[in-house]
């Protein structure tokens, strides 16, 4: 988060649930195997990851949003299934796949039921930003050795009981089912927490024409059009893993697609394969794709960057983002389409001492997220964010030869919308 804040990032997003588990305090789901190396025992000595990241977040001017795999229910990764794991605890509706993966049947209500009491209670109980969902919806077809996935029970109950869907349009009633609800559950809970999808970057073959690749409507049966023509969604991100000149799947084409789908004007953040782009200069791809974002989402531009790795383990690429398109600090865009109150224009007491000035203000305001502080040496302005406990800030009066003459103060809450500002001259 550090790394984040000084190369001036503006939100993370944090993966809690990685499979039927919980790198949190979870009042449903074990702890997670890849938090302390065994399913369903918490860390030692005790915290919580998740209360750890929201408040340092929080202090860096950072949104957190949690990022949650919904069908997961054990990696082949995630060591031994015991007792405490959702395998057997939810053993009448999880099905094991042939390449060792566990998966909640979408088709289940008892796996809709656990999928939202999950998200509610992030919610309810965690300060955080957003509730991001990635690309695994029904899995992979590889994960089952290409055999069609398991789910047969369900699927018959649903026939006896009248159903007259295809079964692949009844697979992606069953997501489309629980994406709308949690979009809805959310937004009931707190409105102001946001609701982002990662789908795979392709919703089929030949949209627009030229695209080749995997049907994630055909394979995964996620009808990630749908949720975004329905406005389920706060922001958006389909995974643009390939490169700008890449034959079959062309960055800049996909991205100018998704905007075109993009009819309730909610955020569309393209994700970018920071990681291993197959690219032969890696940073100059990057930076790249993120100006071309910049020029196809002119109003509300914005990129998500998988993953983390790609920047720490890659320092000229946090370098070349930093004095390139990350020079200044940006807000997240702010969600028009997401009703708060107006916030009040702050008010501010600026005490002049000998060496430094100090600007003291207060707004009793619960939704104030974040301050931004603007102070003017010369003629040059400097911008400082600021998290909402923060209620005071020195500055000195001289910085590399140039005078202090004027500060500036506003607030921000959850969804982006700014106050008005009060500023004071300083002699």
């Amino acid at each position: 988060m550090d790394v984040l804040e000084a190369n001036n990032f503006n939100a993370v997003i944090f993966q809690v649930r990685p499979s039927g588990d919980a790198l949190y305090k979870s009042n449903y789901e074990p702890w997670s195997y890849f938090l302390t190396g065994e399913t369903g025992k918490s860390p030692y000595p005790y915290y919580d990851p998740l209360e750890f990241w929201v408040e340092e977040a929080h202090k860096r001017g950072l949104e957190l949003h949690v990022w949650l795999n919904p069908y997961r229910a054990h990696h082949s990764s995630g060591g031994a299934v015991n007792s405490e794991s959702m395998v057997k605890k939810a053993a009448d509706h999880v099905v094991r796949l042939k390449n060792g993966m566990y998966w909640f049947d979408p088709a289940d209500t008892r796996t809709q039921n656990h999928v939202s009491n999950v998200v509610k209670d992030i919610v309810k109980r965690y300060d955080i930003d957003g509730v991001h969902f990635d690309d695994y919806f029904y899995p992979y077809a590889s994960y089952n050795g290409g055999a069609d996935f398991p789910d047969h029970t369900t699927w018959a109950k649903y026939q006896n009981n009248g159903g007259k869907l295809s079964r692949a349009d009844w697979r992606r009633e069953n997501v489309n089912t629980i994406i709308e609800r949690i979009y809805r559950e959310i937004k009931a809970e707190k409105p102001f927490v946001k609701f982002g999808i990662s789908p795979f970057g392709i919703w089929k073959p030949g949209y627009p024409a030229g695209i080749t690749g995997s049907s994630q409507y055909d394979e995964l049966y996620a009808d990630a059009k749908l949720w975004l023509n329905k406005g389920w969604v706060d922001y958006f991100s389909p995974q643009l893993y390939w490169p700008i000149a890449s034959k079959g799947q062309p960055f800049p084409k996909l991205l100018e697609w998704w905007k075109s789908e993009n009819t309730h004007n909610r955020h569309l953040w393209p994700g970018l394969n920071t990681v291993e782009v197959k690219a032969t200069d890696r940073t100059s791809e990057i930076l790249n794709q993120v100006k071309v974002s910049n020029e196809i989402l002119d109003q509300h531009p914005g990129v998500i960057h998988w993953s983390i790795a790609g920047l720490t383990k890659n320092p000229f690429m946090l370098h070349s983002l930093k004095n390139g398109p990350y020079k200044e600090k940006a807000l997240v865009p702010k969600m028009d389409w997401i009703k708060t109150a107006r916030l009040n224009r702050p008010k501010m007491l600026v005490t002049n001492q000998p060496s430094e000035v100090v600007v003291n203000w207060k707004e009793n305001d619960s939704n104030v997220s974040q301050w931004i502080l603007h102070s003017r040496y010369n003629d040059h302005w400097e911008t400082q964010f600021l998290d909402a406990k923060t209620n005071y800030k020195a500055l000195p009066k001289q910085k590399n030869g140039a005078h202090l003459n004027a500060v500036a103060l506003k607030a921000v809450d959850r969804v982006g919308n700014e106050s008005d500002y009060i500023a004071e001259r300083i002699k």
